[in-house]
């Protein structure tokens, strides 16, 4: 091969939908992922329905977009990354990177806001704020579908499958507790749910995941969650009990300030 040829861009054709009224997104997205490849796409649009249907039958694929590469069909998005070797998530597969990214969040938000109060990220009011937005946090995801997330709790926890409306309860109790515990008001309310929510949870995952030994799917982060039930859950209501506690404890008069520097 000579230099020239060598050097010259390697070319992939896309076909995608490109409507008035509708613009695909993973047509978006192959050719932005060709392009970061090095390819130089011949990008080519299918503007009507007519178009989209007669295209799909005469290459026989049920989808749009569709790559080609030296005259090889490639197929859709997921499979162009897989052609250039990069993971695809599977829509049923478990995996713990929502909890990670919200506990992310509410760490930095928490750093945030002691920066704001007290001009430095590490304070021990920095800590009860990372609890309490996590609280906050978790109960709005429950929140966004209640009842998909009582669906999805009754498979485990002790007091919902006695007492069914708990299911409904549990995440407006959850948001209470963490607002309360951000505002630093009506801790005597507070405490006591806290406490008692984090306790009868944490009794319930401890069950189902280390003495039934069941696979489970948690209810933390709301009902569509593929977040595999266990240590996750678990550290969840083990946080809310030791706010809880760290909460009585100050408002007994414990002789640290909650809101002194570390």
């Amino acid at each position: 091969m000579d230099i020239m040829n060598r050097h010259q861009p390697r070319t992939a054709t896309l076909y995608r939908m490109v409507m008035q009224d509708h613009l695909c997104p993973y047509g978006l997205k192959a050719k932005d992922l060709l392009q970061r490849e090095g390819f130089e796409v011949d990008d080519r649009w299918l503007t009507s329905r007519e178009e989209v249907d007669a295209f799909k039958a005469e290459q026989d694929v049920k989808t749009t977009p569709q790559v080609f590469i030296a005259g090889e069909r490639i197929g859709g998005f997921d499979d162009l990354r897989r052609h250039f070797g990069k993971s695809v998530a599977e829509p049923d597969a478990t995996s713990y990177k929502p909890v990670i990214a919200l506990f992310a969040m509410t760490a930095l938000m928490a750093l945030a806001a002691s920066v704001a109060a007290y001009g430095t990220p590490f304070t021990l009011r920095a800590v009860e704020w990372f609890i309490a937005f996590s609280m906050a946090v978790l109960a709005l995801l429950k929140l966004q579908n209640v009842e998909s997330f009582a669906t999805m709790f009754l498979n485990y926890d002790l007091l919902a499958k006695r007492w069914v409306p708990y299911s409904y309860i549990y995440p407006f109790a959850e948001g209470l507790a963490g607002v309360l515990m951000i505002a630093g008001v009506l801790t005597w309310l507070s405490v006591p749910l806290a406490l008692f929510i984090g306790t009868v949870g944490a009794i319930s995952v401890f069950k189902a995941v280390y003495i039934d030994k069941r696979e489970l799917k948690c209810a933390c982060v709301g009902g569509s969650s593929n977040v595999p039930l266990g240590f996750v859950s678990l550290t969840e209501n083990l946080m809310m009990i030791a706010m809880a506690v760290w909460m009585a404890l100050v408002a007994f008069g414990l002789p640290i300030g909650a809101a002194q520097a570390m």
